[in-house]
């Protein structure tokens, strides 16, 4: 008899603020507000089967080599001793990945990358493997910027360096409305136009005091010009957005979602 097991709940996030302080080669290094969107999730579950190789379940319409949950098993493949990686192949005969997709995809919100850092989160639970974080921040190094933030599983945290800098940030839980529009925006071509046409370095001592605030206090007080240095660019690109700017919406990463924070 099939049945689901280790059920969990991968968020979405969203960036209060969204600084470019610095060029690291291609990466850019940021300084940014991330806080989890705890009304906003994907499902992820191992299902009991027979299958010849890893397998994921999904309403993802990507291949299977796209998919960030695929590419996340081959890197731990790549970090684990032999006698482990055999116990995860062995695994995987027996067990597919079903993935209920809900976090829209291109929308700044970062679902692949808490896909990647549930997924991970879940094989090392289930068959203990004893990866520390550490270990999981070494595996998906390669694989997502956001990655690090989903694998903390703080709810608001400072984010900076290119992602891999996760302070948290202690504040009530926040309540998140997202609004997402029609539109894809490419994060690798979004940063592009940054670099391209919108090129300028926040001084980060000039904003560090953002990261002493509070959320809703920044929410209250910031433009969505000055919140994200990337929302110019992802207009310039995707020019229908501005049929969606709202009064008293944030703009989230590289876009397309918008946000606002509700009592």
């Amino acid at each position: 008899m099939l049945k689901l097991i280790i059920m969990k709940k991968s968020y979405a996030k969203v960036n209060l603020f969204l600084k470019i302080v610095g060029v690291s080669g291609n990466y850019h290094e940021i300084f940014s507000r991330f806080i989890k969107v705890k009304n906003l999730y994907d499902k992820l579950y191992f299902k009991n089967g027979n299958y010849q190789d890893f397998t994921i379940e999904t309403n993802l319409n990507i291949s299977l080599k796209q998919n960030i949950i695929f590419k996340t098993y081959l890197e731990l493949l790549k970090f684990l001793y032999p006698k482990d990686r055999e116990i995860v192949k062995k695994f995987f005969k027996a067990n597919s990945v079903v993935l209920e997709k809900n976090i829209p995809l291109m929308a700044g919100l970062g679902g692949g990358s808490s896909n990647s850092a549930t997924f991970l989160k879940m094989v090392n639970q289930e068959l203990k493997l004893n990866l520390s974080l550490n270990d999981m921040v070494k595996i998906t190094k390669n694989i997502g910027s956001d990655i690090p933030f989903f694998l903390y599983d703080f709810n608001s945290a400072n984010v900076s360096g290119v992602g891999e800098i996760i302070q948290e940030f202690s504040e009530d839980e926040l309540n998140i409305q997202t609004l997402t529009p029609p539109i894809n925006c490419s994060t690798p071509k979004v940063y592009s136009e940054f670099r391209n046409h919108f090129f300028k370095i926040s001084n980060l001592k000039d904003i560090e005091y953002l990261g002493k605030l509070k959320s809703k206090e920044i929410f209250k007080n910031i433009s969505i010009d000055f919140a994200n240095d990337l929302f110019k660019p992802a207009l310039n690109l995707c020019p229908d957005l501005t049929n969606f700017v709202k009064k008293n919406y944030l703009f989230s990463g590289s876009g397309s979602s918008f946000f606002k924070i509700t009592e």
